[in-house]
């Protein structure tokens, strides 16, 4: 999933349970959950791009992530502190944060590339349309269930 999924994840999670006891483990592992759902990311086809495209387009992804939450609390889930939801973001991208050093800084050694290899046993990517399609979904269908109850 993109890290934008993972973080509107994440928010919605904060929104709706407020004990971090919960909250931290649930927003963990629904970042594996959600990758196996056939997505696409950033990463996809990561061969063919440059290693520069893949830095920008992957930051352009976290940066978005974070506005959309902010409107996302603003506009839907006001009662949200800000800051327990930024938490719970991180907790919801935390595998890919700490898969990071081994993506754009080759840093092939634990916990880098662990969390990668482990990552890969839950992923299952797929090309657009359908698999940005697939992640609007699960996130419309998230916010209007938290919405609703």
């Amino acid at each position: 999933m993109t890290s934008t999924t993972h973080a509107l994840i994440g928010t919605v999670i904060a929104a709706r349970i407020g004990n971090p006891a919960l909250a931290i483990p649930i927003a963990l592992a629904s970042h594996f959950i959600v990758d196996a759902i056939p997505h696409w990311d950033t990463a996809y086809h990561r061969a063919q791009n440059s290693k520069e495209r893949f830095i920008i387009t992957s930051a352009t992804d976290v940066l978005l992530g974070f506005v959309l939450s902010y409107l996302l609390i603003v506009l839907f889930f006001p009662a949200t502190n800000i800051f327990y939801a930024f938490l719970i973001i991180i907790v919801a991208q935390l595998p890919d944060w700490i898969t990071a050093p081994y993506l754009f800084l080759n840093w092939n050694f634990p916990p880098f590339n662990l969390s990668y290899e482990l990552g890969k046993k839950f992923d299952s990517s797929i090309g657009l349309p359908w698999g940005f399609v697939n992640q609007v979904v699960v996130v419309v269908a998230l916010i209007l269930v938290a919405k609703i109850f």
